[in-house]
């Protein structure tokens, strides 16, 4: 199967027929997505956009200033976004959206769920979905969503992310013995970890450490306390988010153990928080090994 991740042509012609059930009107572009879905937009670039997602949120926020006019609850970056807010990723208001009278809505095909896509889309919304499970597929994706379906200049910040990750070359490029057997909660009541084919998992392989769970069938498998004591894990990584891990909310459930709290938002978020999200979880992990310590970020 195709790499929906993988770039596309940037526009179909108008005097081809589009993939979708309607002829595209004249002078429209019709794209595609991550998820290889046909996306029509108008001769102009979008100029009210909504998102549903906070990486893209904030992403978009620090290219194009004024280009936002709605985003959800969640969306905390930039702290002063003074725009609508519609709800939470898992529950937005479609209504309040369509309200918005947007151009554009961003979504993500992890975060969103698919009926309230397609609302919008029924309603003659344009819906742009990501699909990110890897640095390069952010890299890729943002890449697209900015300069083709937003029709922005490439803006410096992406680069810079680049640049700041290429000295950790590729996930698959390290040795999968080499760094401590890693455990990362991203929940409790029930627990839940990181297991295969995700973006935070990702990072932390190309930053040398060797997740326990990585070849597990589920994404984010929820794994009892007892099992995950039993793996031996050589270290615990605790994120901000989605579970609010904290010095005194974490840690005690793995005595004896290297815990690392990091920033949810540089091990999950794919935006300009790139940029120093390689710092960022190196310090707080004690890179490669985190002995004896707990990191904080």
């Amino acid at each position: 199967m195709a790499d929906p991740t993988a770039p596309r042509d940037a526009t179909t012609p108008i005097d081809e027929p589009a993939p979708i059930d309607e002829p595209a009107p004249r002078d429209d572009v019709v794209l595609r997505d991550d998820l290889d879905l046909p996306v029509r937009l108008g001769p102009r670039p979008p100029r009210r956009v909504v998102s549903l997602v906070p990486s893209l949120t904030e992403a978009v926020a620090a290219t194009a200033t004024g280009l936002l006019v709605g985003a959800t609850d969640w969306c905390s970056h930039p702290a002063d976004l003074a725009v609508t807010r519609i709800g939470g990723t898992k529950n937005p208001d479609v209504r309040r959206v369509l309200a918005l009278e947007p151009d554009l809505v961003l979504a993500n095909d992890e975060e969103n769920r698919r009926p309230d896509l397609d609302a919008l889309r029924a309603a003659g919304v344009p819906v742009w979905v990501t699909d990110i499970r890897t640095l390069d597929d952010a890299f890729r994706s943002l890449d697209r969503l900015l300069t083709v379906a937003c029709r922005l200049p490439r803006p410096a910040w992406l680069d810079e992310a680049e640049a700041a990750w290429a000295p950790t070359g590729r996930a698959e490029d390290g040795n999968p013995k080499a760094g401590p057997r890693t455990i990362v909660p991203i929940w409790r009541r029930p627990w839940m970890v990181l297991g295969r084919d995700t973006f935070a998992g990702d990072l932390l392989r190309r930053l040398g450490l060797r997740l326990v769970h990585a070849d597990h069938p589920e994404r984010y498998p929820a794994v009892p306390l007892p099992e995950l004591l039993a793996v031996r894990p050589e270290l615990v990584v605790l994120p901000d988010e989605p579970y609010r891990f904290t010095v005194e909310d974490g840690p005690e459930a793995f005595p004896g153990i290297p815990v690392a709290l990091v920033s949810g938002r540089h091990l999950t978020w794919y935006g300009p928080s790139l940029v120093t999200a390689p710092a960022v979880l190196r310090r707080a992990i004690g890179h490669p090994f985190g002995q004896g310590r707990i990191g904080t970020s």
